[in-house]
C-alpha cells in the first residue's frame, strides 16, 4: 500500500523549485545578530577578539600620563618632608627661575621653649592666670608644676640697695636646701631659715608673696640689712 507523505516542502510558483515552510525570507538581519550573540557566549573571558583594533593616539598618550603620574606620586611618597619640600623648591626655580636665596626662611622671629617659658612664667601662678590658657603659658605651666617650690634662692649681691631677686629651685638645685640660698655663696654651716615678704613687679602688676629663705649668718644679715 502506498501512502503519500506529506513532508513539508511547497512548490514556489514562477520559481520551478522546493522551499521549506520554516524559513524566514526577511529574516537574514535577525539571523546574523544571533550568529553574534552566539559567538559572544562561546568566547572564553581571556580570548581576544578576532578582530583586534588599534588603540587611538590620545587613548595612548592619556594611559602613559597616568602611568607617570603614578610613579612620581610613588615617587613623592617615598620621600621624607625635608626632601620633599627641596624637590618642590628645585622645581620651582627650574621652571620659574631665580635663586635658592629668595626661599630662604627669616629665623628673626623664632623662638626656642625656654624664650617661650621666659615670657609667660609666673613667679607664683594664681586661678586667674590659668585663665584662657594659650599653648605658650600651658609650657609654662608644666615648667612651674616641675619646680621645687619649699625654699627659693636669692640673689643678694645688691643687698645695700634693698634690690633682692628671687626664684624658685628647679629639681637639679634641690640640693640648695641644704647650702645657703644665696646664690654666690656655698656655706652650709649655721643656716637658718627665713620667711619674708617678697614683693616684686610682673607683667606690669605688683604682686607679694611669703617664701622661704636657707641662709647662713653672713647672708642673713644681708638680707636683714635694711631692717636692722
Amino acid at each position: 500500500c502506498i501512502r503519500n507523505i506529506d513532508i513539508g516542502y511547497t512548490i514556489v510558483h514562477g520559481s520551478g523549485g522546493y522551499d521549506s515552510d520554516f524559513s524566514d525570507e526577511d529574516g537574514q538581519g535577525e539571523s546574523s545578530e544571533k550568529k553574534k550573540r552566539e559567538e559572544e557566549i562561546l568566547q572564553k573571558p581571556f580570548e581576544k577578539g578576532r578582530h583586534s583594533q588599534v588603540a587611538h593616539r590620545s587613548f595612548h598618550t592619556s594611559e602613559i600620563d597616568r602611568e607617570e603620574a603614578r610613579n612620581r606620586r610613588a615617587h613623592l611618597i617615598s620621600l621624607n618632608a625635608f626632601e620633599r619640600h627641596k624637590k618642590f623648591v628645585s622645581d620651582y626655580i627650574l621652571y620659574y627661575g631665580g635663586q635658592m636665596a629668595d626661599f630662604k626662611r627669616s629665623a628673626a622671629k623664632d623662638k626656642t621653649d625656654y624664650d617661650v617659658i621666659r615670657e609667660n612664667h609666673h613667679f607664683l601662678w594664681r586661678e586667674e592666670d590659668e585663665e584662657e590658657m594659650t599653648w605658650e603659658k600651658d609650657l609654662a605651666k608644666k615648667y612651674y608644676d616641675k619646680l621645687f617650690k619649699e625654699y627659693c634662692i636669692a640673689d643678694l649681691s645688691r643687698y645695700k640697695e634693698n634690690k633682692v631677686s628671687m626664684l624658685s629651685l628647679n629639681l637639679i638645685e634641690v640640693v640648695s636646701q641644704f647650702q645657703c640660698g644665696h646664690k654666690r655663696c656655698d656655706n652650709n654651716d649655721g643656716l637658718k631659715s627665713w620667711e619674708v615678704n617678697f614683693a616684686y613687679v610682673e607683667q606690669g602688676e605688683k604682686r607679694n608673696a611669703l617664701v622661704k629663705l636657707r641662709l647662713c649668718p653672713e647672708c642673713s644679715f644681708k638680707l636683714n640689712y635694711h631692717h636692722k
